[in-house]
């Protein structure tokens, strides 16, 4: 799916996501888009895309909702944009099926135009950790750190 403006990008994404749709999502994105999600897996293709979101949206966010915080466009040239936005997850589950908390995120798209208008070409999700500045891994866990603390 084409948009008319790169900033358009944000409102189709969290319309996709409310459908419950990887194919929508997907459909956002040119066909040799790549999407990298939270934990680094980095997806390429609208198919490679389109299940592991259609396989969350369906259970572990199945009861989510997206809301869009700050929201930046910049433009590198007529036919290309970088898209940024907030985003702030509610209604995850946890693995044992408890509510789990709400969750920010800063999702980054890079916009092509082409004929029929503006698609992804890449996108990236970085879960957002207030008030830290780096991680640590030890051993199998990685952990947000704020080097600054007491």
């Amino acid at each position: 799916m084409a948009l008319k403006r790169a900033g358009d990008i944000v409102a189709a994404f969290v319309a996709a996501w409310q459908a419950r749709s990887g194919a929508e999502i997907a459909a956002l994105f040119a066909e040799d888009g790549d999407f990298v999600n939270v934990t680094g897996l980095w997806w390429h293709g609208r198919a490679a895309i389109a299940q592991p979101h259609d396989y969350a949206l369906k259970s572990f966010f199945a009861q989510t909702t997206l809301h869009v915080g700050r929201t930046e466009t910049r433009t590198l040239g007529p036919d290309h944009a970088l898209v940024r936005c907030r985003l702030t997850l509610r209604g995850q589950r946890a693995p044992d099926g408890s509510a789990a908390g709400d969750r920010q995120t800063i999702l980054c798209f890079v916009m092509a135009r082409g004929p029929k208008g503006w698609q992804a070409v890449s996108a990236q999700n970085t879960e957002v950790q207030p008030g830290k500045e780096t991680h640590v891994a030890q051993g199998e866990s990685i952990t947000p750190t704020d080097y600054r603390a007491p």
